[in-house]
């Protein structure tokens, strides 16, 4: 309803404001119930249309049954129920989706079926009978008379017709042939599944409204697990909105006939067996059966690549049976994955039930259930993988999972990435004890201030009498420092084991057998699945296992000491093995974009700078020296370089004067200094110019001290 300005009352601000309320008012209504407003209305046209075709709609009714019977002439009959079908389609929009295609096709449907109506009528009576609100109306009246300027009266019927198909076909988007679907032309009989299947999909999306973000925020601090007593006032978690929705849904393609067409297939090969339930997840449909009494279970999971042939679907993947049901899943790629985001999972009921604040989203599982893990409980996680198969992705929901709980007081990280690229965009944020590791040397370094921080910590709980962080932090009071967890995730092992193979094992060993009692854990990540990387003391060490898609069936038990991640799809597709589950566990990985990390990884930066650990950054400035000159194999190096300081000048023959060696080590030598920054580039006959004033800026230990 129009608002109306009172008399006196200057135009300006005030309308302005109302007008402003107004549009606030229409954006904020759920576009789920304005659909299912029009659907409500839709319901009531239909109905008073309906029963004013019988004369029983009162006068209002009479009114708009004979401008409708005028128009369309019989049509009116049909109309009604195409009204309560789009007010259905309104009301299930997961099912139907009402589009422009949509009311188009419906539109030529009801305008076909007037023509239909009126195309055998004499011409002689055609206008009278539609002014009557007989046959097909006026629209039918006009159809017919331009159609005979053309055709005669059965060729006009069979255009209508196939009009009125076409209409059909666009409202509903379903080819005419899936009405044929169960049925096979090489048996001549009717393929169905044998045994009533129900059929479990993912749950949509859940739609955030603005109502439901203002709630979420304001509790977010109240609902996180209690661990300890350390004090977090004045720090700020990120909030929900920083992560983005999921907006995909997957695509099973037909269920029933999959079903059924497993169901044939082992049954030619003598297995008989009862469909059960499907659950559809969001990269792979699981088709659940149950086998007749006798059939071995290595009768069926040997049929995978017939199953594979049958269904036209590869990899299929067979486990049998599943955890704690006495059934066989069989596992079918979907015809479009659904994007599992981090938000979803994050404001789901599973995570809010979590208990530890070291818990981390890993994603959904084949029937669309959330998943998330407890690292305290892991306590250290191994996760390796083949190229391109969703490691970097998996290690940043697993930070930011971390981050989104976790004040810099309560966690600490320290973050290992050889690969310089992946982990870049969390230096700077407060939880970080040192900026990220880039260099295998520092790597080393820091490993051996994990091991000693470890024993200074259980010294710490010896002097305390408390058995682990737990205890200790909740023991303590504000006044008095509190242990922070510190998570280490290292993201390309390979490279460290390619430097320091022994030394590296040794210090992740040590730490995987005793870090988990004083809050310390390790995240290991390796694209190379061999022996070599992942050796036997690790996967002794770190029960907990994360396989994304590799090339074979060594790679897999190299992983899990079984095989399955050579069937896995890739983009997050995941098996997921702890010491409390009897199976690996398959789960869709959570994405997580590059803009979301910088998003969550700006909001924190803008709170706190980050403290670093002193200790932590010498050691890694005193290794990264010492890995500068490692691989100087010149042992006089060092007489080379006080000798062209003191002289001021850099020269070959200088060089070979003083320390009475042939033109070409002495050219070498020069070669070193320049690339450790000694002396300059060479300039013509010229002596180098000399970039360094003291032997102690090489050694870093005094003048010619002994490196």
């Amino acid at each position: 309803m129009a608002r109306h300005r009172k008399p006196g009352r200057p135009k300006g601000s005030t309308n302005k404001k109302i007008a402003h309320a107004e549009n606030s008012f229409s954006a904020n209504i759920d576009p789920i119930v304005r659909n299912q407003i029009i659907a409500v209305l839709l319901f009531v046209l239909a109905f008073i249309l309906l029963v004013s075709s019988f004369g029983l709609g009162g006068p209002m009714g009479i009114i708009l049954d004979k401008y409708f019977r005028l128009a369309l002439g019989w049509t009116i009959f049909i109309l009604p129920f195409i009204l309560a079908g789009i007010a259905y389609s309104l009301f299930n929009p997961d099912d139907y989706e009402i589009t422009g295609a949509t009311l188009t096709g419906l539109t030529m449907a009801v305008v076909s079926f007037s023509g239909i109506f009126h195309i055998f009528v004499r011409m002689a009576n055609s206008e009278a009978l539609a002014l009557a609100g007989n046959n097909g109306g006026m629209i039918g009246y006009y159809i017919q008379k331009l159609l005979l300027m053309v055709f005669n009266s059965p060729v006009s019927f069979v255009l209508l017709l196939a009009i009125a198909i076409i209409g059909m076909l666009l409202a509903t988007n379903t080819p005419i042939t899936s009405a044929f679907t169960f049925w096979k032309k090489t048996d001549g009989e009717k393929v169905e599944p044998k045994n009533d299947i129900k059929i479990h999909e993912t749950a949509p999306a859940p739609k955030t409204n603005l109502a439901d973000f203002k709630k979420a925020q304001a509790s977010q601090h109240s609902e996180q697990p209690v661990m300890s007593n350390i004090d977090t006032s004045g720090w700020k978690l990120p909030p929900l909105n920083l992560f983005e929705e999921m907006t995909t849904r997957a695509d099973s393609g037909n269920v029933r006939e999959n079903a059924a067409m497993i169901q044939k297939t082992l049954s030619n090969f003598g297995i008989e067996v009862s469909m059960s339930d499907v659950n559809v997840g969001p990269t792979v449909t699981q088709y659940t059966l149950k086998p007749n009494d006798g059939v071995k279970l290595e009768k069926i999971t040997s049929l995978d690549k017939n199953l594979a042939l049958s269904l036209a679907a590869h990899p299929i993947r067979i486990e049998a049976p599943i955890p704690g049901k006495s059934l066989v899943g069989v596992e079918m790629p979907n015809k479009t994955a659904q994007i599992v985001r981090m938000r979803n999972i994050l404001a789901s009921q599973t995570f809010k039930d979590r208990k530890s604040k070291l818990s981390v989203v890993l994603g959904l599982d084949v029937a669309g259930h959330p998943q998330i893990a407890d690292i305290t409980k892991m306590p250290h996680l191994l996760i390796a993988g083949s190229t391109g198969s969703g490691k970097s992705v998996c290690i940043n929901a697993l930070l930011l999972s971390l981050i989104y709980q976790n004040t810099p007081q309560e966690m600490k990280l320290i973050l290992v990435d050889p690969k310089r690229v992946e982990l870049s965009l969390y230096n700077g944020i407060g939880h970080l004890l040192t900026p990220v590791i880039v260099e295998p040397d520092k790597t080393v370094s820091a490993l051996k201030w994990a091991v000693a921080e470890m024993e200074r910590r259980y010294h710490v709980l010896s002097t305390a009498g408390k058995r682990n962080i737990t205890e200790y932090n909740a023991a303590k009071g504000k006044d008095k420092e509190a242990m922070p967890f510190i998570v280490i995730v290292i993201d390309e092992l390979a490279d460290l084991m390619a430097v320091s193979a022994n030394e590296v094992e040794g210090l992740i060993c040590r730490l995987a057998q005793m870090a988990r009692a004083v809050g310390m854990h390790l995240v290991v990540a390796t694209q190379r699945p061999s022996v070599d990387v992942i050796t036997g003391l690790i996967k002794a060490n770190i029960p907990t296992r994360v396989a994304f898609s590799v090339a074979s069936n060594t790679d897999s038990r190299t992983i899990l000491d079984q095989s399955g991640a050579e069937k896995l799809l890739g983009m997050g597709d995941m098996l997921f093995l702890s010491a409390e589950l009897s199976k690996p566990r398959r789960i869709q990985g959570a994405y997580v974009s590059e803009q979301e990390v910088k998003e969550v990884t700006e909001f924190i930066k803008t709170q706190a700078e980050p403290d670093y650990n002193e200790e932590i950054l010498a050691q890694n400035a005193k290794a990264g020296h010492q890995g500068d000159m490692a691989d100087i194999d010149d042992d006089l190096f060092y007489d080379a370089a006080d000798c062209v300081i003191r002289a001021g000048k850099a020269s070959a023959s200088l060089l070979q004067r003083r320390l009475r060696i042939g033109y070409a080590r002495a050219a070498r030598l020069l070669d070193i200094l320049e690339d450790r920054g000694v002396v300059g580039p060479q300039d013509g006959a010229r002596p180098r110019d000399v970039l360094v004033d003291d032997i102690s800026d090489l050694t870093g230990e005094g003048d010619g001290g002994d490196f």
